[in-house]
C-alpha cells in the first residue's frame, strides 16, 4: 500500500523558513515525479514545486521560484520542501503527491497523494 505522509509544518513569521518532509513507502518510486501542491481556503489546490525522484530534474510555480527548493533523500525515500522568505500568502495546506508523469502542474496527473501538513504563515 502507497503511502505519503508529511510533516513539518506548523506557524512561521512572514520572512522565515519551515523545511517540509513527505516520507514515501509501498513502492519504489524510481521514475515518478514527486510534487508539492497548496491549498489555502476556499481556493483550488495548485502546484508549488515538483521533482523526478531519480532524475533530479525540478520545476517551481512562479510564485515560490527563488524562495522554495525542492529535494530528495532517495535512499530514505523522502522528499523535502524548504521554503524561505516565507510570506502570508503562503499559507496553506501543503500537500505531497506522486505521478508516473513527467513534471506536471495538473493535481489530476498525480495518483498518490498525502494527507496534507498546514503551514500559518503570520504578518
Amino acid at each position: 500500500q502507497v503511502q505519503l505522509v508529511e510533516s513539518g509544518g506548523g506557524l512561521v513569521q512572514a520572512g522565515g523558513s519551515l523545511r517540509l518532509s513527505c516520507a514515501a513507502s509501498g513502492r519504489t518510486f524510481n521514475g515518478y515525479t514527486m510534487g508539492w501542491f497548496r491549498q489555502a481556503p476556499g481556493e483550488e489546490r495548485v502546484f508549488v514545486a515538483g521533482i523526478q525522484f531519480s532524475g533530479g530534474n525540478t520545476r517551481y510555480a512562479d510564485s515560490v521560484k527563488g524562495r522554495f527548493t525542492i529535494s530528495t533523500d532517495n535512499a530514505k525515500n523522502t522528499v523535502y520542501l524548504q521554503m524561505n522568505s516565507l510570506e502570508v500568502e503562503d499559507t496553506a495546506v501543503y500537500y505531497c503527491a506522486a505521478s508516473r508523469l513527467w513534471i506536471s502542474v495538473a493535481s489530476k496527473e498525480y495518483e498518490y497523494w498525502g494527507q496534507g501538513t498546514q503551514v500559518t504563515v503570520s504578518s
